[in-house]
């Protein structure tokens, strides 16, 4: 079942990993909180794939548990297109593709 969701998220950076800036937005409580409760097919890490579009670009990868909300990965191409810098607030628009 494809699920869609609209909401704007704050960009920050993970700082586990030294070598390399890896970037995220959250998904909202109550957003992941429905994308939790749907049956689907266990996948690594817990994780959820989906297509996501932030202003004129969208590309498919995975949103990952973490906590409450699942975090959705900000590509470098992606921050490069949109302009996106950490702190931005940006609106994201995700559709879950399982």
């Amino acid at each position: 079942m494809v699920e869609r969701y609209r909401f704007r998220s704050r960009v920050y950076r993970w700082d586990e990993r030294a070598t390399d800036s890896w970037y995220f937005v959250d998904v909202p409580e109550e957003e992941s909180a429905d994308i939790r409760d749907r049956p689907r097919m266990p996948r690594g890490f817990g994780s959820v794939r989906v297509e996501a579009t932030i202003g004129r670009t969208t590309w498919r990868t995975s949103i990952f548990p973490g906590g409450e909300r699942y975090a959705l990965p900000l590509k470098k191409a992606v921050r490069v297109a949109e302009g996106i810098e950490p702190g931005a607030d940006v609106e994201v628009r995700i559709e879950t593709l399982e």
